[in-house]
Order: C-alpha cells, then sequence, then structure tokens
C-alpha cells in the first residue's frame, strides 16, 4: 500500500507535462513498467486534452485504461486539484523558472510530494526561500534534480561515502566525479532551460552573482569552511592519471551533492569538497583534448550569452522545444562516470556509475520514474520530514535499489 492510499487520495502519482518531449517518454516508461491499471493507481495530466489524447493512442491498448488530467502551469486552482488527487506529483514541465513556481506552491502548502528533473539552480534556490517553510510545515518533500541532474552524482557521492564508511570508518573529506564516457543528444526543453538561465544571469547582476555561488542551495547560513573549486580549465588529474575539461553538468551536479551535504549536518565534513570534469585522454593527445573541449565550452557560452549570437543558434541550430533526440538515439546511448573519494591520509575509493540509455532522456525518464515510485510507496512521511531536500537525503538506499532494480544504473566500486 502506497503512502497516498493511507489518505484516500485516488492516484498514487500524477504525471504532470505528460505530453512534452520528456514526459511522452516518461509515460511510454511507466506504463511498460506499471502497467496503467495495475496495482500502482496514477494519472497523466497537461493542459492539452487533445495532446494528451494522442499520447494515449500512441500507446495503444495497453494504456487505455489511464485517466487524464487537465491542468496548466499558469492555473493555481488547476493545479491545486492535482495535489487533492495524489500524494505525488512528477513535473516535467519546463523550463521550470518559466513554468514551474505556482506548481511547487500547491504542493509546499498542501502537503504533496514533488519531483521534477531541473537544472535551475537559481530558480530552485529561489522556491526553497520562498516556500521551504510551507514544505517543512505541511510534510511536503519537494525533491528536484531526479535526473541526469544530479542523480548519477548526488547518488553516486552518497553510495561512495557509504563504502568509505563501511571500509574506512569515515567518509572522504574530498569527492569528484569524472565523466568516462557518455552518448547522447540534447532537447530543446533542455536548451530552453539553459538559455531562460543565461538570460535571467544577463538581467540581473545580482542573480548573476548568486548563480555563481557554489554554495546556492545551502542558505546562507551554510557552515563550509572552504572555498569549492569547479574545474574551469585543462587540468592534469593525478588520481585519474588524466587530462580533464569542464563538464557543463557541474553548475547544477556541484551545487545539489553539497547542499545533500549541509542537509545531513556536514555529515561528509565542513571541509568537504566536490568538484566534476570530463575525463579526455592521456599524453599530448588528452592535453589536446582537454584544450579543445574547453575553448568549445567556452565559445558555446558567449554564443547563447549574447542575443544576436543566440538567436541565429535558436533559427538553424538548436533543437526547438518539443524536439529531442530519437528513440534509437536514446536507446543507444549511454553514460558512465566515475566518483572518487578521498581522505588526507591516503585512502581512496572509487565508485563506478553507469546508465543503459540516452543520459538526458532515456535514462532521465527512467530515474524520475522510479523517484516518484520510491517518494509514494517506499518514504513515509514519519521517515522522511517535508522540505526541500535533494535524491539522496529524501530517499537514500531504496532509491538506489529502485534504480539498479528498475532504470538500468549501476553504483559499483572500481579500481
Amino acid at each position: 500500500m502506497s503512502i497516498n492510499q493511507v489518505s484516500n487520495k485516488p492516484y498514487d502519482l500524477i504525471v504532470f507535462g505528460a505530453t512534452s518531449f520528456v514526459g511522452q517518454i516518461l509515460t511510454r516508461y511507466l506504463v511498460e513498467t506499471i502497467g496503467a491499471n495495475g496495482d500502482v493507481s496514477w494519472a497523466i495530466a497537461s493542459r492539452s486534452a487533445t495532446k494528451l489524447s494522442s499520447l494515449k493512442d500512441s500507446l495503444g491498448t495497453a494504456a487505455s485504461e489511464l485517466p487524464v488530467l487537465i491542468a496548466d502551469s499558469h492555473d493555481e486552482a488547476s493545479l491545486q486539484a492535482l495535489c487533492d488527487q495524489t500524494g505525488v506529483i512528477i513535473s516535467t514541465v519546463g523550463p521550470y523558472a518559466l513554468y514551474g513556481e505556482l506548481l511547487i506552491k500547491a504542493c509546499a502548502e498542501s502537503g504533496t510530494d514533488y519531483t521534477d528533473l531541473t537544472g535551475e539552480a537559481h530558480w530552485i534556490a529561489q522556491m526553497k526561500d520562498k516556500y521551504n517553510q510551507a514544505a517543512k510545515a505541511s510534510g511536503a518533500r519537494i525533491v528536484n534534480c531526479c535526473g541526469f541532474d544530479s542523480i548519477p552524482s548526488d547518488m553516486g557521492v552518497f553510495v561512495m561515502q557509504q563504502q568509505a564508511q563501511a571500509q574506512f570508518g569515515h567518509p572522504m573529506p574530498h569527492a569528484k566525479l569524472r565523466v568516462k564516457a557518455m552518448k547522447g543528444g540534447a532537447s530543446g526543453g533542455t536548451i530552453a532551460s539553459m538559455i531562460e538561465g543565461l538570460k535571467a544571469a544577463k538581467a540581473d547582476p545580482a542573480l548573476r552573482k548568486k548563480m555563481a555561488n557554489p554554495y546556492l542551495l545551502c542558505g546562507s547560513d551554510h557552515q563550509y569552511t572552504n572555498r569549492a573549486l569547479s574545474v574551469s580549465s585543462p587540468q592534469f588529474d593525478q588520481d585519474f592519471n588524466c587530462w580533464i575539461a569542464p563538464f557543463i553538468m557541474e553548475a547544477i551536479n556541484s551545487r545539489v551533492v553539497l547542499h545533500s551535504n549541509a542537509l545531513l549536518d556536514m555529515a561528509y565534513g565542513k571541509d568537504f569538497s566536490y568538484s566534476e570534469g570530463m575525463l579526455t585522454g592521456k599524453g599530448l593527445k588528452g592535453r589536446i583534448g582537454a584544450i579543445l573541449s574547453t575553448v568549445g565550452f567556452g565559445l558555446a557560452g558567449v554564443c547563447l550569452y549574447f542575443s544576436p549570437t543566440r538567436a541565429l543558434l535558436e533559427k538553424c541550430v538548436l533543437p526547438a522545444p518539443g524536439e529531442g533526440p530519437s528513440p534509437e538515439a536514446q536507446l543507444n546511448g549511454y553514460f558512465d562516470v566515475r566518483v572518487h573519494g578521498r581522505d588526507d591520509q591516503g585512502n581512496q575509493l572509487t565508485v563506478k556509475v553507469t546508465g543503459d540509455r540516452d543520459p538526458g532522456y532515456g535514462s532521465t525518464a527512467k530515474m524520475l520514474g522510479q523517484a516518484g515510485l520510491c517518494l509514494a510507496f517506499d518514504i513515509s512521511k514519519e521517515d522522511r520530514a517535508g522540505g526541500f531536500l535533494t535524491p539522496s537525503v529524501a530517499m537514500g538506499n531504496a532509491l538506489v535499489t529502485r534504480l539498479e532494480a528498475h532504470s538500468g544504473l549501476t553504483f559499483e566500486a572500481c579500481d
């Protein structure tokens, strides 16, 4: 029995934004995994009845009994109606800075658990400032970043620290994630979210300063004693004996991992450090790869920052919202990242985290779906109080178990 059945709400969970690009992938995954009229009671929702009907038709007879609900991200009453019918809402409606606030407000005030796949750290910080107290009072667990941003990072560090505790009797104060291999494409929704963040930073110098703060999600009263360092240039990583370049997702992932430690009362240490980077190889070839990757990363940022070049890219190069990798590309995608921990005595260990689909969509949909199911079935209100939480703090080992069993992820120690 789910937590929501105890409260006599008709649905265990609702997928809001089911007709978005990733929402369609998520809906198909849930139909294939839990069925449309099985033990899990769930529904799909969006603002367009026509698009919802088309989505159901595309899924065939397996989805014929799937309930359909209508709600609009700008209509607070319709969002409250969703909250009245379920204990967990999974939202794929982004960019969240444009479309996400009213649903966060409704969930926080009604005690409805919430999860999404945003990578917009500045928006999460704003929502936390506004609604964290309401979520704590109502018991709503607000868990952002339950896709490739930032489950492999956050859960990878969580698993690594558990292994460190078992092996060495203490957590590792120094952690890093390195991307060994990755294959996948970007969707128009992801690009739109990135562009909205850049626009907001350009328009507001104060916000731009906040967005550069690695402790953005931890609050001004965080207890960190050291200055966080990120990979912003080509570097040689001694631990991996390899050259590295910046990783675009560090901007959100590092903030989530640092937030986890703060929520855990600095269980990893007040001097805990974390960074992310992409492995580019050894020797001269690796160094050149790191330089080229860094230059490409910088040029892309510059082109997206300035309006004329951004408009040109949007018109001629970038996918539009609703577009993304083909089903074949999602199936053939994958990721392999390594989470490394080290202490000041020279002890170290590495956890390998892999996914069997395109990281941003095929894998993200499975991660997001299992996060919602985990909140609905595995984590009671007594086990975890409300508030703005991270995946590892909200769900811990229960989510690791689900991810390995149902999402094609692995977490394993390696050399």
